[in-house]
């Protein structure tokens, strides 16, 4: 896994939408392990709120296989279809888009 990648997704929910969000979450993770993009690593979800601005906020780390697993999740219909059903389930907020992902490689112990 060592030149695996993570990604550090966060997911502006619309109010309500919450479980509806949480399943299609669960049908990109199932799509992105059947294309072998991501690793066997369980992903980690978390539920909250973003300091000073009202709505649910999803944060979700989970792990590319490579460098290139992201570029070629772009250019994929079924991931693609995952992702257009996620923004009607999301907002823009204070400016913030509705979805925002970093994409870090994972160091060492010093």
């Amino acid at each position: 896994m060592a030149d695996s990648i993570s990604s550090i997704a966060r997911y502006r929910v619309k109010p309500g939408h919450e479980d509806d969000f949480l399943k299609v979450l669960d049908d990109h993770r199932t799509i992105l392990r059947d294309l072998e993009l991501v690793t066997d690593r369980e992903p980690d979800v978390y539920l909250g709120a973003e300091r000073d601005l009202e709505g649910p906020l999803v944060i979700e780390i989970f792990d590319w296989i490579d460098e290139d697993a992201s570029a070629r999740a772009h250019t994929h219909p079924l991931v693609s279809g995952v992702w257009e059903s996620m923004g009607p389930l999301c907002e823009s907020r204070a400016g913030r888009p509705p979805f925002e992902f970093l994409n870090l490689r994972r160091l060492a112990p010093r």
